[in-house]
């Protein structure tokens, strides 16, 4: 098993560099966890969670979109791979939400905190995280795995983006479905 997460560790960290060195970069960069660093080169402008992310959020006046994931999650990694790294996705992302990204693993009181939001709110709360937070700090939808492309009864990423969208716009009725998070000063 050693050897195995070493040559994991190694290709990963290869991946990292070669996003990096394709001059693809966003807030991510200079974090410490290899999920937040696999992130670096997409397109997706992601910040890391922080006072930053927040005050971006109210100063465009954008909702957040929260991805939770880890490197050992396979529906997290083909998230990334089918949702976060397609150009059109990314663009979309970036012109309409202030996105944010976490690892499960760092994060283990946020992630729980953002597990029985969603459960409250009857969302999926597994992994990957899928959350839809106010520039306040209010989760309002959310989902767990969204596919580049509608799957079964899974909605595509997109679908939920806009659903999320709509109801951002809808101030009243978020009041009554949402959950005050904590979030960073």
């Amino acid at each position: 098993m050693g050897k195995n997460m070493f040559l994991l560790t190694l290709v990963l960290a290869g991946i990292v560099a070669a996003g990096q060195a394709q001059g693809n970069s966003n807030h991510l960069s200079g974090q410490t966890s290899l999920y937040l660093k696999l992130a670096v080169s997409q397109p997706v402008d992601w910040y890391p969670w922080g006072a930053g992310a927040f005050q971006r959020a109210k100063q465009l006046n954008r909702p957040i979109l929260l991805d939770v994931g880890a490197v050992w999650c396979p529906w997290c990694t083909l998230m990334d791979r089918e949702t976060y790294t397609n150009a059109s996705t990314a663009d979309y992302i970036n012109q309409h939400f202030v996105a944010v990204k976490v690892d499960f693993d760092s994060a283990p009181e946020l992630v729980a905190q953002l597990q029985r939001a969603q459960a409250v709110l009857n969302l999926p709360a597994g992994l990957p995280l899928t959350s839809f937070i106010t520039p306040d700090g209010k989760l309002y939808f959310g989902g767990g795995y969204l596919p580049s492309e509608r799957k079964g009864d899974k909605p595509a990423f997109r679908e939920a983006a806009e659903e999320a969208l709509t109801r951002y716009a809808d101030q009243g009725k978020m009041e009554k479905e949402s959950f005050q998070l904590e979030i960073p000063k």
